[in-house]
């Protein structure tokens, strides 16, 4: 089983979204702070990084908030996040959520929050990121995403083995046990990373 202290939490900064999306980023929020798990997030006040934020701060968790300095007027930074890292860009934004995490959790969001799970998913395929990564699936956001996965699969883009390397789950009460429970991911994984003839 899994030891998680610390996840990196990749969500929405729209607020125009449905509410059936804030309402499980608060569930899960609750879940990590009762269960006593440090948060690493986009470091936004908006959408579901400010809910995911402020349910944390509310029930007096733990969250620390990264973001580039050239995005502090766009997603709008969470002036209550005392623990708070402005980097130089996008790259380092990224490389700075994974350290120290023990997992890593993406909710519903747009090209960015994609964008930054593809990235996850491609390091652990290369075993250059060996955590748990679970996709909460909220009322079959992600479907879409999971058929595409397994598309790569039976078309031999990606192994069999890569089935294992993130986990899809509909309700937030259920991501904790879906990390502690992840298959092991070895380093060694770039051995079979792509296929050869």
């Amino acid at each position: 089983m899994n030891e998680i202290n610390r996840v990196c939490v990749y969500c929405a900064s729209s607020a125009k979204i449905d509410q059936k999306y804030f309402d499980a980023t608060e569930r899960l929020g609750k879940q990590l702070v009762t269960n006593q798990i440090e948060v690493v997030y986009g470091g936004g006040a908006v959408g579901l990084m400010g809910k995911l934020a402020d349910t944390v701060l509310e029930h007096d968790g733990e969250v620390i908030g990264i973001m580039p300095q050239f995005m502090r007027n766009v997603e709008l930074h969470h002036k209550k996040v005392s623990r708070f890292h402005f980097v130089a860009d996008m790259h380092e934004r990224k490389k700075r959520f994974l350290d120290g995490v023990d997992g890593l959790i993406a909710l519903p969001g747009g090209c960015g929050t994609l964008e930054e799970l593809m990235e996850v998913l491609t390091l652990k395929r290369l075993g250059i990121l060996t955590q748990p990564i679970v996709i909460l699936n909220t009322d079959g956001f992600y479907d879409p995403l999971e058929t595409m996965l397994e598309r790569c699969i039976d078309e031999n883009f990606m192994a069999q083995e890569h089935r294992n390397m993130w986990t899809f789950v509909r309700e937030p009460e259920e991501i904790l046990n879906a990390l502690r429970e992840a298959p092991p991911w070895s380093k060694d994984a770039i051995q079979f990373a792509t296929f050869k003839e």
